[in-house]
């Protein structure tokens, strides 16, 4: 019963021979490859080849060769972006001649206004305000009625225009929240009680020990100047306001003493120097049509 396969072997090995491997007295057998993957492979071996020379495929010492095709990938997109430009052309002549007002009146500059600040806003803003412009901790949500510089269509298309606190453009929206901690114009005790203060402004539990009447005079010496006497904020400073439900960077004390302690703000890009006029007032008009628009 045992002669038979082993005989089987034994043939088996004069006809393909063995590798020399032999593990527990079992050989490997020097089987060969299948001929159809053999000439796969050596097609494939002459389809790289000739893929070398005719796209640009080797690096060199300072470039990479050229190929006989002369094809490049960043010209395709260039010639790609060339004929989507010569496309959208005649619309955004349309869009770049209306004001505001008239696009979101007109409804077909509306519906192409939407579109083109719909591609813009997911290539530019989304990595910060998200795909669906709900925000996250230091970037605001645009789709709700809280706006740091305004809702309007004027205040969204110059936002995006010159950029927040954006020092390469002139006209940028600028201001800056001191550091109250930081410099020493506040003591932590101080910080802690107007931190309470602030909390009690939108209705939100404070310390049970927290004298509310002090931290109203400390709100009103140092931070209802921007703020407003009740919290109500200032746009025309970009100071949010403090007396909603609607925090950019939480509500928690700790984080409200942290902001106070260091004060500064964040920074938006200028996009009039990164996009033409009708792709920002695309977008300006996207952003006032998600809903929370002024």
């Amino acid at each position: 019963m045992q002669d038979t396969p082993a005989k089987h072997t034994d043939d088996k090995k004069a006809i393909v021979g063995t590798t020399g491997h032999e593990w527990d007295g079992i050989q490997e057998l020097n089987n060969p490859l299948p001929r159809w993957w053999l000439w796969t492979f050596y097609a494939c071996v002459l389809w790289a080849i000739g893929y070398w020379v005719v796209y640009p495929a080797i690096p060199l010492v300072s470039s990479f060769t050229q190929g006989t095709f002369g094809w490049h990938s960043r010209s395709a997109v260039v010639a790609d972006l060339d004929g989507l430009k010569t496309l959208r052309a005649p619309m955004n002549a349309k869009i770049e001649a209306a004001s505001l007002a008239d696009i979101e009146k007109t409804p077909e500059l509306l519906s192409f206004a939407r579109a083109q600040g719909s591609a813009a806003f997911a290539v530019n803003c989304s990595p910060c305000h998200g795909a669906g412009a709900q925000g996250f901790k230091g970037y605001p949500n645009l789709n709700d009625d809280d706006w740091l510089w305004g809702g309007s269509l004027d205040a969204i298309y110059t936002t995006l225009q010159h950029g927040i606190r954006w020092d390469a453009d002139k006209d940028t929206r600028s201001s800056m929240m001191p550091s109250f901690g930081k410099d020493g114009i506040l003591k932590p005790a101080e910080i802690s009680v107007v931190a309470d203060y602030v909390r009690s402004l939108s209705g939100l539990s404070t310390d049970k020990d927290a004298d509310l009447a002090a931290g109203q005079k400390i709100f009103a010496d140092n931070c209802a100047a921007c703020h407003g006497d009740k919290g109500e904020g200032n746009q025309e400073m970009g100071a949010p306001k403090l007396n909603d439900k609607i925090w950019l960077y939480g509500s928690d004390k700790s984080v409200i003493m942290e902001r106070i302690t260091l004060g500064g703000g964040g920074i938006m890009p200028a996009w009039g120097a990164r996009l033409d006029n009708p792709t920002i007032k695309s977008l300006a008009v996207y952003v006032h049509t998600l809903g929370g628009g002024q």
